[in-house]
């Protein structure tokens, strides 16, 4: 691992600590308590056990900074103090179905900016960091997003709705332009390690619409650090922060991408 800030190691202990468990859990996968929280939309005990390990070991580093957590933590900060924006465990579906694809993300954010992100893969024991002005990294090595210039050679990730999320009538025509003009596309259902893979060059880009800020604070700062674009991929006037909106991308392919996805 590179040399980190204070900020970062805190961050990414927290990371280990409950990815150790998460990685117990999954070995259990079938045994798990499960409820259901809405259509196609659960919670397990891991992601609640990993939300209680996170909340513990980052407010007792850093407890003047607030918390926003997927699974209902909120807690605010002191006057002019950042936020931690976590999802304890990115890919719930994936994780429950016995896929080993899904992520701790830990973001912070100050005056609505992503600065520093976390986004860590038990499984594969990746760990993406990223703080603004140091650069991102996987593990002990620098990231640069891809240099490919030529739509036709891109390979581009998306979310693509399901059953009770996201417009479908609204995203076929999204996804056919997408589909026309590129070397593929890619669905693996952890949207941090979609930003993350495009941070690190293996994927050209990727878009989404309808995700929450503990989807994308992580993910944003990493692709900003290893010199990728993010902003709204449909609607120019949203905020891909706080609404979820998002296309990211190397340099050269941001302005191409958002054309094509806007029709």
């Amino acid at each position: 691992m590179p040399p980190t800030s204070a900020l970062l190691n805190v961050m990414i202990g927290a990371a280990r600590k409950a990815g150790r468990g998460l990685i117990r859990d999954f070995g259990e996968v079938e045994q798990l308590q499960v409820s259901e929280k809405g259509v196609s939309d659960f919670v397990s005990t891991a992601d609640l056990k990993a939300e209680k390990t996170l909340k513990q070991e980052l407010s007792r580093a850093r407890p003047r900074f607030g918390l926003l957590m997927e699974e209902g933590t909120v807690a605010e900060g002191a006057p002019g103090e950042p936020r931690f924006v976590v999802d304890p465990l990115d890919g719930t579906t994936n994780f429950l179905h016995g896929i080993p694809h899904f992520a701790i993300s830990i973001g912070v954010e100050q005056d609505g900016q992503p600065i520093a992100g976390v986004i860590y893969n038990p499984i594969s024991d990746e760990m993406y960091i990223a703080e603004k002005g140091r650069g991102a990294f996987l593990n002990d090595r620098r990231l640069r997003v891809s240099a490919r210039r030529r739509l036709g050679e891109a390979v581009v990730a998306s979310g693509i709705p399901h059953l009770g999320r996201g417009d479908h009538a609204a995203y076929l025509p999204q996804l056919a332009r997408v589909m026309g003009a590129t070397a593929g596309v890619r669905r693996f259902g952890v949207a941090s390690l979609d930003l993350a893979y495009v941070a690190a060059g293996r994927y050209e880009g990727f878009w989404e619409t309808g995700l929450k800020p503990w989807d994308v604070c992580a993910g944003m700062a990493v692709v900003r650090e290893a010199g990728g674009f993010t902003g709204p991929a449909i609607d120019p006037e949203a905020d891909p922060l706080a609404d979820g909106d998002i296309l990211a991308a190397n340099d050269r392919l941001f302005q191409p991408l958002t054309d094509l996805l806007r029709g």
